[in-house]
């Protein structure tokens, strides 16, 4: 379970101050996903980075009692000057398993043949949103976090083989996905939430969430 209780979060912009969430509580409950509908800029990022500990709300608490992911495409925790084969070695240490199976997988998936044993600062763009995408994969959880802002991979091969796999972990995994563009969510929740000037509110069916969503841009 990850749950939220009247957490707010606001950042000063210079000139006022921006609120993210006031007083916010929900829960996300294990095999229900949540999809979150709000527009660009409106702190989708922020929510994310505070439900697997990477933002620290101003007030409330935040509690998890079920294995929650980092954000898909999250860079931190890969060291540039290692190469992937190392990384994948040591955020294997990180989390207890056996390093020789994390290495293996993501080796795999990254398919980047020679790449994979050097420095991952020579990388592309691309070549570092693999890798990203094969850690995140590599490491089971009970909650996987998706943001639609992060950074994405454009090789075909690549989303094929790691979407068949994210198929495959979402049968018993739950999803939190924020997005401001409801055809995302479809793909893999039934229930939403809209993010409106700080306040989120909670709706049964995705249905009622774009609906209000689309009445109050």
């Amino acid at each position: 379970m990850l749950e939220f209780d009247n957490v707010s979060k606001s950042f000063w912009t210079g000139s006022q101050r921006k609120v993210i969430l006031d007083q916010a509580s929900f829960r996300v409950e294990p095999g229900r996903s949540l999809g979150i509908l709000a527009p660009n800029g409106t702190g989708k990022t922020t929510i994310i980075n505070m439900m697997c500990g990477l933002e620290k709300p101003d007030e409330g608490s935040i509690r998890r009692t079920s294995r929650v992911s980092f954000p898909l495409g999250f860079m931190g925790g890969v060291v540039g000057k290692l190469s992937a084969n190392e990384n994948a070695r040591y955020i294997a240490r990180i989390y207890g398993l056996d390093p020789d199976y994390i290495e293996a997988f993501c080796r795999w998936l990254c398919d980047i043949g020679e790449y994979f044993d050097r420095p991952v600062s020579t990388y592309s763009a691309g070549m570092r949103s693999r890798l990203n995408f094969s850690l995140l994969l590599a490491l089971e959880f009970d909650i996987y976090l998706i943001d639609e802002g992060m950074p994405a991979t454009t090789d075909v091969n690549f989303n094929r083989k790691a979407g068949s796999v994210l198929f495959d972990r979402l049968k018993t995994a739950t999803v939190v996905v924020v997005s401001h563009q409801p055809g995302t969510l479809e793909k893999f929740c039934r229930s939403a939430a809209v993010l409106r000037d700080g306040r989120l509110y909670m709706f049964e069916t995705l249905d009622e969430a774009k609906q209000y969503y689309d009445y109050s841009a």
